[in-house]
Protein backbone atom coordinates (compact mmCIF):
# COMPACT_ATOMS: atom_id res chain seq x y z
CA UNK A 1 0.00 0.00 0.00
CA UNK A 2 1.21 3.54 -0.57
CA UNK A 3 2.06 5.47 2.43
CA UNK A 4 2.77 9.30 2.71
CA UNK A 5 6.17 9.64 3.64
CA UNK A 6 6.75 12.64 6.18
CA UNK A 7 9.48 15.21 4.80
CA UNK A 8 11.61 17.17 6.84
CA UNK A 9 11.12 21.09 6.31
CA UNK A 10 14.84 22.08 7.25
CA UNK A 11 16.24 18.85 5.02
CA UNK A 12 18.97 20.08 2.32
CA UNK A 13 16.50 17.98 -0.56
CA UNK A 14 12.70 19.18 1.31
CA UNK A 15 11.45 20.62 -1.47
CA UNK A 16 12.27 17.59 -4.28
CA UNK A 17 10.46 15.06 -1.51
CA UNK A 18 7.86 16.86 -1.02
CA UNK A 19 6.91 17.95 -4.60
CA UNK A 20 7.51 14.14 -5.11
CA UNK A 21 5.05 13.36 -2.64
CA UNK A 22 2.72 15.76 -4.14
CA UNK A 23 2.76 14.27 -7.39
CA UNK A 24 2.40 10.87 -6.63
CA UNK A 25 -0.49 10.71 -4.02
CA UNK A 26 -1.39 14.63 -4.16
CA UNK A 27 -0.39 15.32 -0.42
CA UNK A 28 2.41 16.23 1.61
CA UNK A 29 3.30 16.22 5.00
CA UNK A 30 5.53 18.35 6.90
CA UNK A 31 7.62 18.17 9.95
CA UNK A 32 9.93 20.79 11.15
CA UNK A 33 8.24 23.58 9.52
CA UNK A 34 8.13 27.18 11.22
CA UNK A 35 4.12 27.69 11.92
CA UNK A 36 4.22 27.85 15.75
CA UNK A 37 2.81 24.64 17.40
CA UNK A 38 1.73 26.61 20.12
CA UNK A 39 -0.42 29.08 18.30
CA UNK A 40 -1.98 25.91 16.44
CA UNK A 41 -2.92 24.44 19.83
CA UNK A 42 -4.31 28.08 21.78
CA UNK A 43 -6.48 28.20 18.55
CA UNK A 44 -7.92 24.77 18.54
CA UNK A 45 -9.14 25.88 22.33
CA UNK A 46 -10.36 29.13 21.87
CA UNK A 47 -12.75 27.78 18.69
CA UNK A 48 -13.55 24.83 20.43
CA UNK A 49 -14.90 27.28 23.16
CA UNK A 50 -16.36 29.79 20.62
CA UNK A 51 -18.04 26.53 19.22
CA UNK A 52 -19.74 25.63 22.33
CA UNK A 53 -20.84 29.08 22.79
CA UNK A 54 -24.08 30.61 21.65
CA UNK A 55 -21.78 33.55 20.34
CA UNK A 56 -21.55 32.45 17.16
CA UNK A 57 -25.19 32.51 15.99
CA UNK A 58 -24.44 36.40 16.52
CA UNK A 59 -21.43 35.45 13.69
CA UNK A 60 -24.20 33.92 11.13
CA UNK A 61 -22.35 33.99 7.42
CA UNK A 62 -23.11 36.23 4.60
CA UNK A 63 -24.38 34.16 1.10
CA UNK A 64 -22.67 37.66 -0.52
CA UNK A 65 -19.44 37.60 0.97
CA UNK A 66 -19.33 33.86 2.41
CA UNK A 67 -17.60 35.15 5.52
CA UNK A 68 -19.15 34.25 9.16
CA UNK A 69 -20.27 30.96 10.76
CA UNK A 70 -21.70 28.38 8.93
CA UNK A 71 -24.21 25.84 11.14
CA UNK A 72 -24.60 22.30 10.34
CA UNK A 73 -27.98 23.10 8.85
CA UNK A 74 -26.33 24.75 5.71
CA UNK A 75 -22.90 22.25 6.11
CA UNK A 76 -21.91 21.17 2.74
CA UNK A 77 -23.27 18.80 0.45
CA UNK A 78 -20.17 17.19 -1.22
CA UNK A 79 -20.33 16.61 -5.44
CA UNK A 80 -21.65 13.49 -5.99
CA UNK A 81 -23.61 13.02 -2.51
CA UNK A 82 -27.06 14.18 -1.56
CA UNK A 83 -26.30 13.91 2.69
CA UNK A 84 -24.89 17.02 4.66
CA UNK A 85 -21.81 16.46 6.00
CA UNK A 86 -21.50 16.41 10.09
CA UNK A 87 -20.01 19.74 10.65
CA UNK A 88 -20.26 23.50 11.28
CA UNK A 89 -17.38 25.93 10.50
CA UNK A 90 -16.76 29.66 10.63
CA UNK A 91 -14.90 31.46 7.26
CA UNK A 92 -12.36 33.95 7.93
CA UNK A 93 -11.48 36.51 4.97
CA UNK A 94 -8.69 39.08 5.37
CA UNK A 95 -11.80 41.91 5.32
CA UNK A 96 -14.38 39.56 7.21
CA UNK A 97 -15.88 39.55 10.58
CA UNK A 98 -13.82 37.78 13.38
CA UNK A 99 -15.03 37.97 16.63
CA UNK A 100 -13.24 40.29 19.03
CA UNK A 101 -11.73 37.90 21.49
CA UNK A 102 -10.54 35.55 18.71
CA UNK A 103 -9.04 38.29 16.04
CA UNK A 104 -5.69 38.57 16.93
CA UNK A 105 -4.38 34.84 17.55
CA UNK A 106 -6.10 34.27 14.04
CA UNK A 107 -5.00 36.84 12.36
CA UNK A 108 -1.17 36.23 13.15
CA UNK A 109 -1.85 32.80 11.83
CA UNK A 110 -3.57 33.35 8.79
CA UNK A 111 -0.44 35.43 8.15
CA UNK A 112 2.09 33.43 8.85
CA UNK A 113 0.72 30.13 7.11
CA UNK A 114 -0.10 32.65 3.76
CA UNK A 115 3.66 33.76 4.10
CA UNK A 116 4.82 29.74 4.43
CA UNK A 117 2.30 28.46 1.61
CA UNK A 118 3.90 31.28 -0.93
CA UNK A 119 7.54 28.88 -0.18
CA UNK A 120 5.65 26.07 -0.79
CA UNK A 121 4.22 27.10 -4.15
CA UNK A 122 7.53 28.04 -5.15
CA UNK A 123 8.94 24.87 -4.59
CA UNK A 124 5.96 23.38 -6.80
CA UNK A 125 7.19 25.76 -9.37
CA UNK A 126 10.47 24.99 -8.90
CA UNK A 127 10.19 21.34 -9.52
CA UNK A 128 8.03 21.34 -12.14
CA UNK A 129 9.18 19.95 -15.51
CA UNK A 130 10.02 23.01 -17.63
CA UNK A 131 6.35 22.33 -19.81
CA UNK A 132 4.45 22.71 -17.07
CA UNK A 133 6.11 25.43 -15.90
CA UNK A 134 5.61 27.23 -19.28
CA UNK A 135 1.45 26.90 -18.47
CA UNK A 136 1.50 28.95 -15.63
CA UNK A 137 0.45 32.44 -16.65
CA UNK A 138 2.66 34.05 -13.48
CA UNK A 139 4.65 32.32 -10.75
CA UNK A 140 1.88 30.37 -8.13
CA UNK A 141 3.34 32.81 -5.57
CA UNK A 142 2.31 35.75 -7.17
CA UNK A 143 -1.35 33.89 -8.04
CA UNK A 144 -1.84 34.37 -4.32
CA UNK A 145 -0.13 37.82 -3.32
CA UNK A 146 -2.72 40.00 -1.41
CA UNK A 147 -5.52 37.85 -2.63
CA UNK A 148 -8.70 38.55 -0.55
CA UNK A 149 -10.30 35.38 -1.85
CA UNK A 150 -7.46 32.78 0.19
CA UNK A 151 -9.65 31.53 2.91
CA UNK A 152 -9.48 30.49 6.40
CA UNK A 153 -11.75 27.40 7.57
CA UNK A 154 -12.10 26.77 11.22
CA UNK A 155 -14.13 23.43 11.19
CA UNK A 156 -15.61 21.86 14.42
CA UNK A 157 -16.79 18.40 13.73
CA UNK A 158 -19.03 17.60 16.92
CA UNK A 159 -19.08 14.39 18.65
CA UNK A 160 -21.06 11.89 17.22
CA UNK A 161 -24.83 11.49 19.06
CA UNK A 162 -25.57 8.63 17.47
CA UNK A 163 -28.49 9.76 15.68
CA UNK A 164 -26.43 11.15 12.55
CA UNK A 165 -28.15 10.96 9.56
CA UNK A 166 -27.89 7.80 7.56
CA UNK A 167 -24.87 7.41 5.08
CA UNK A 168 -23.36 10.95 6.83
CA UNK A 169 -19.99 11.61 7.66
CA UNK A 170 -18.04 14.28 8.87
CA UNK A 171 -16.58 15.51 5.52
CA UNK A 172 -17.67 12.70 2.36
CA UNK A 173 -15.61 12.19 -0.12
CA UNK A 174 -14.48 15.67 -2.18
CA UNK A 175 -11.74 17.26 -3.77
CA UNK A 176 -10.73 20.91 -3.03
CA UNK A 177 -11.44 23.78 -5.24
CA UNK A 178 -8.27 25.92 -4.38
CA UNK A 179 -4.66 25.24 -5.75
CA UNK A 180 -2.97 24.11 -2.36
CA UNK A 181 -4.63 23.39 0.98
CA UNK A 182 -2.45 23.94 3.88
CA UNK A 183 -3.85 22.10 6.95
CA UNK A 184 -2.40 21.46 10.45
CA UNK A 185 -2.54 17.92 11.84
CA UNK A 186 -6.10 17.87 13.64
CA UNK A 187 -6.46 16.99 17.27
CA UNK A 188 -7.87 13.97 16.17
CA UNK A 189 -7.74 11.55 13.84
CA UNK A 190 -10.04 10.71 10.79
CA UNK A 191 -8.84 12.55 7.60
CA UNK A 192 -7.91 9.79 4.50
CA UNK A 193 -6.56 10.39 0.75
CA UNK A 194 -8.05 8.22 -1.73
CA UNK A 195 -5.38 5.85 -3.51
CA UNK A 196 -4.22 5.57 -7.39
CA UNK A 197 -6.13 2.07 -6.99
CA UNK A 198 -9.49 3.72 -5.39
CA UNK A 199 -8.68 2.51 -1.63
CA UNK A 200 -7.93 4.84 1.54
CA UNK A 201 -5.14 5.40 3.03
CA UNK A 202 -4.90 7.35 6.53
CA UNK A 203 -3.53 10.63 6.31
CA UNK A 204 -0.08 10.64 9.35
CA UNK A 205 -2.19 12.87 12.14
CA UNK A 206 0.58 13.17 14.36
CA UNK A 207 0.63 17.08 15.94
CA UNK A 208 3.03 19.30 14.54
CA UNK A 209 2.34 17.98 11.40
CA UNK A 210 1.43 20.26 8.72
CA UNK A 211 -0.39 18.64 5.65
CA UNK A 212 -1.14 20.31 2.44
CA UNK A 213 -2.65 18.97 -0.38
CA UNK A 214 -3.31 20.12 -4.15
CA UNK A 215 -7.00 21.22 -5.00
CA UNK A 216 -8.58 21.38 -8.87
CA UNK A 217 -6.47 24.79 -9.32
CA UNK A 218 -3.89 23.89 -9.28
CA UNK A 219 -4.45 20.49 -11.91
CA UNK A 220 -6.10 23.05 -13.87
CA UNK A 221 -3.14 25.70 -14.14
CA UNK A 222 -0.75 22.50 -14.64
CA UNK A 223 -2.67 20.66 -17.49
CA UNK A 224 -3.42 17.97 -15.15
CA UNK A 225 0.39 17.14 -13.93
CA UNK A 226 -0.27 18.02 -10.51
CA UNK A 227 -3.40 15.95 -9.79
CA UNK A 228 -6.27 17.33 -7.33
CA UNK A 229 -6.78 14.38 -4.70
CA UNK A 230 -10.04 12.78 -3.32
CA UNK A 231 -10.04 12.52 0.54
CA UNK A 232 -12.32 12.35 2.94
CA UNK A 233 -13.27 12.74 7.30
CA UNK A 234 -14.17 9.59 8.60
CA UNK A 235 -16.23 8.93 11.27
CA UNK A 236 -14.85 8.24 14.75
CA UNK A 237 -15.95 4.90 16.55
CA UNK A 238 -15.07 3.69 20.37
CA UNK A 239 -14.06 6.26 22.86
CA UNK A 240 -13.20 8.92 19.81
CA UNK A 241 -16.57 9.24 18.48
CA UNK A 242 -17.51 11.08 22.09
CA UNK A 243 -14.78 13.81 21.05
CA UNK A 244 -14.49 16.59 18.66
CA UNK A 245 -12.35 17.61 16.17
CA UNK A 246 -11.10 20.64 15.30
CA UNK A 247 -9.45 21.25 11.86
CA UNK A 248 -7.55 24.46 10.01
CA UNK A 249 -7.50 24.20 6.70
CA UNK A 250 -6.22 27.75 4.47
CA UNK A 251 -7.31 27.36 1.11
CA UNK A 252 -5.10 29.46 -0.80
CA UNK A 253 -7.00 30.97 -3.71
CA UNK A 254 -5.68 33.42 -6.49
CA UNK A 255 -6.91 36.90 -7.38
CA UNK A 256 -10.27 36.35 -9.17
CA UNK A 257 -8.32 37.78 -12.64
CA UNK A 258 -5.53 35.70 -12.24
CA UNK A 259 -5.71 33.33 -15.62
CA UNK A 260 -5.62 29.67 -14.61
CA UNK A 261 -6.19 28.06 -18.46
CA UNK A 262 -7.14 28.68 -21.75
CA UNK A 263 -10.82 27.92 -20.17
CA UNK A 264 -11.04 29.70 -17.09
CA UNK A 265 -9.83 32.86 -14.63
CA UNK A 266 -9.70 32.07 -11.23
CA UNK A 267 -12.74 33.60 -10.63
CA UNK A 268 -14.97 31.84 -13.52
CA UNK A 269 -13.46 28.77 -12.12
CA UNK A 270 -14.89 29.19 -8.35
CA UNK A 271 -18.41 30.98 -9.02
CA UNK A 272 -18.52 27.35 -11.40
CA UNK A 273 -17.76 25.46 -8.53
CA UNK A 274 -19.87 27.46 -5.49
CA UNK A 275 -23.05 27.30 -8.19
CA UNK A 276 -22.44 22.98 -8.28
CA UNK A 277 -21.90 23.10 -4.60
CA UNK A 278 -25.23 24.99 -3.75
CA UNK A 279 -23.59 27.77 -1.65
CA UNK A 280 -24.09 30.06 -4.63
Amino acid sequence: MQHLPTVDYKASDAAAQFVESLRNTGFGVLKNHPIPQSLVESIYKNWQEFFNSEQKHAFLFSKETQDGYFPPSVSEVAKGFTVKDIKEYYHVYPKGRVPAQLEEEIREYYRLANEFAATLLSWVQAEAPEDVRAKFSIDLKDMIADSEQTLLRILHYPPMTGDEEPGAIRAAAHGDINLLTVLPAANEPGLQVQTTDGGWLDVPCDFGNLIINIGDMLQEASGGYFPSTIHRVINPTGKASTKSRISLPLFLHPRPDVILSERYTADSYLQERLRELGVK
